[in-house]
């Protein structure tokens, strides 16, 4: 009995121990986000939306706005895109969406349907001083947002170009695999106590590969990890991946936005553990725009950081083809 009471002692004796040490970690994770919002505040505007506040980043010049949507889970919306804006912001103004839960906007407590995003995405851009039509540039699970767009409010997109987008196809595909909930919620949990800020510098380039890139500088690889500490699967995030299945339905039920002039910049080795009919999936759909084109380059998910030169060049190109300038 004796050696019962003494292992149920252990056992809790431990347990207050693990307790004690989430409770300081998160306090001194809070202490640093604090600290880093100070040093690293929002480059672009704040504006209010729906109680909470969404931040937009513009720069440069011309007649049309290139309007970039964020894929899923990118922490640092802003600098993240940074290879590739930085190359045509003297050709285009360029404005970056960082939705509610990205970057240095607000999380939220409204759903992440697919209307509720986009009316939150429309009304930010508003409310920065952008003005449509706009081209809108998505990444991955935007792709999702950029033909809603186009097919509800058709006036106000000139184009879209998809960098790796995903359409609802992709999602409504049988082989469509989505995360492991049990995972997502410990990697939620672990973000919010602040474990991530332990990770050694092998996993946090993992995580953050634009850290080895040489097309960013020093100063905005501090502000990527300070984002990625705040931002790395939010709440807002997790919710976005809940309802991406029910997104996909309603805008697959919708007409194909035929009319819209599309270009999709393909990562040959990206999403096959997602989806290996990821490629097929996006050649057939652009193959039902009037007036499409479709590349197929060499790399990863994020072919925006090391093709950023190949996909600006093309960007302009095409812009020009559809009479955009």
């Amino acid at each position: 009995m004796n050696t019962i009471k003494i292992i149920w002692k252990i056992i809790l004796v431990g347990l207050s121990l693990i307790v004690a040490f989430l409770l300081i970690i998160t306090l001194y994770h809070n202490y640093k986000l604090r600290n880093e919002y100070q040093e690293y505040p929002a480059p672009g505007k704040l504006v209010e939306i729906n109680n909470h506040k969404m931040h937009i980043f513009s720069r440069g010049q011309g007649n049309i706005t290139l309007v970039f949507l964020a894929g899923s889970g990118t922490s640092n919306p802003t600098i993240d895109f940074k290879p590739l804006w930085k190359k045509i912001k003297d050709d285009y103004r360029i404005s970056i969406v960082e939705k509610a839960g990205y970057g240095w906007s607000e999380k939220t407590s409204s759903s992440r349907d697919i209307d509720t995003i986009l009316e939150e995405t429309r009304k930010a851009l508003k409310l920065s001083g952008e003005k449509g039509p706009y081209v809108l540039v998505p990444h991955s699970m935007s792709g999702l947002e950029a033909i809603y767009w186009c097919q509800k409010y058709p006036d106000e997109v000139k184009a879209v170009i998809g960098i790796d987008p995903a359409i609802p196809e992709i999602y409504l595909d049988s082989s469509f695999n989505l995360p492991k909930k049990s995972e997502l919620y410990f990697t939620y949990l672990m973000s919010r106590v602040g474990l991530t800020r332990f990770m050694d510098r092998e996993e946090l380039e993992k995580n953050i590969p634009l850290l080895n890139s040489k097309e960013i500088s020093e100063k905005d690889k501090e502000k990527l990890k300070a984002m990625f500490y705040k931002s790395s699967l939010t709440k807002n995030m997790l919710n976005e991946v809940n309802h991406v299945k029910e997104n996909a339905r309603k805008v697959k039920r919708n007409r194909v936005p035929i009319n819209i002039p599309m270009y999709f910049f393909v990562a040959e080795s990206s999403n096959r553990n997602i989806t290996p009919n990821w490629t097929k999936t996006l050649h057939e759909y652009a193959a039902k725009i009037n007036y499409s084109k479709f590349e197929l380059l060499k790399g990863g998910h994020y072919i925006h950081y090391d093709r950023s030169e190949l996909i600006a060049e093309e960007m302009r190109k095409f812009l020009n083809e559809i009479k955009i300038n």
